[in-house]
Parts: structure tokens; C-alpha cells; sequence
């Protein structure tokens, strides 16, 4: 886990399919950026036709990643972006599994504020909470 101005922290990052059932999970230390842990997510068994992320994981090397892969991002562009790169904004709209998924998790009180110091545990119980999300 990594510590950031406010102590001890941490950021889960999911690939989630349109079914809101988690695929990969990772976590990061809390002052590490989201796109830094895009590369754990780029390996996949079959390639998906669209890549949906939010602004953060925006960059011009991580679309290249996915196009690279032979899938479509769909990443809106950031607010300050000096072009803007055009998404389109249906398909974006289906990022609202991931973030039921992530609502979901912070259902379980253990996961929401985080009692585990060590990443293998947090990552453990995040696990058992996918499961979870398979079975039902």
C-alpha cells in the first residue's frame, strides 16, 4: 500500500465486463496515477471491440496500447486537452458497470475503509468479493 498526504492509502483498479462481473483487479498505492496501472490490464485472452476508461487513463501512449490490441478506446479527453479527441459518448455510457461494480464493493464495510495493511490481504478480500459478484 502507498502513503499519500492523508496516510495510508490505496486505489482499485477493475476491468469489469458489461455484465458488471469483474475480470482483472489490481491495486496501487493511493498517490500512484491511475494510468500507471493500465499496463497489468493490456494482456487479455480475447481482445475486446472497446476499451470504455475515464479521463485519467487518457494519454496518447495508453490509446495507442489499445488501438495496438486492435480495440477502439473510448476515453473522453481531459478539459484542458489542447485537441480534443472525440468518443462516442453511447458507448461511453456502458462504463456504468464498472462504476455499480466499484458502488457494489464499498458495500462490504472491510473493503470501504480498508482495515488491511498489507496489498496481499486488501487484494485477498477483493477477490472474495468477486467471487461474490460470479456467483450471483
Amino acid at each position: 500500500m502507498g502513503r499519500s498526504r492523508r496516510g495510508r492509502g490505496s486505489k482499485v483498479h477493475a476491468a469489469v465486463d458489461a455484465f458488471g462481473r469483474p475480470l482483472r483487479i489490481d491495486v496501487t498505492g493511493a498517490q500512484t496515477h491511475d494510468s500507471k496501472a493500465f499496463d497489468a490490464f493490456l494482456d487479455w485472452d480475447a481482445t475486446p471491440m472497446a476499451i470504455v476508461a475515464d479521463k485519467a487513463y487518457g494519454s496518447a501512449a495508453i490509446r495507442q496500447a489499445i488501438a495496438d490490441e486492435g480495440a477502439v478506446a473510448v476515453i473522453p479527453s481531459k478539459s484542458n486537452a489542447k485537441v480534443p479527441i472525440p468518443h462516442d459518448p453511447d458507448i461511453y455510457a456502458m462504463r456504468n458497470p464498472v462504476e455499480r461494480f466499484f458502488c457494489r464493493m464499498k458495500d462490504m464495510r472491510r473493503l470501504t475503509t480498508r482495515y488491511d495493511k498489507l496489498k496481499r490481504n486488501f487484494l485477498s478480500m477483493i477477490h472474495i468479493f468477486a467471487i461474490r459478484c460470479w456467483l450471483n
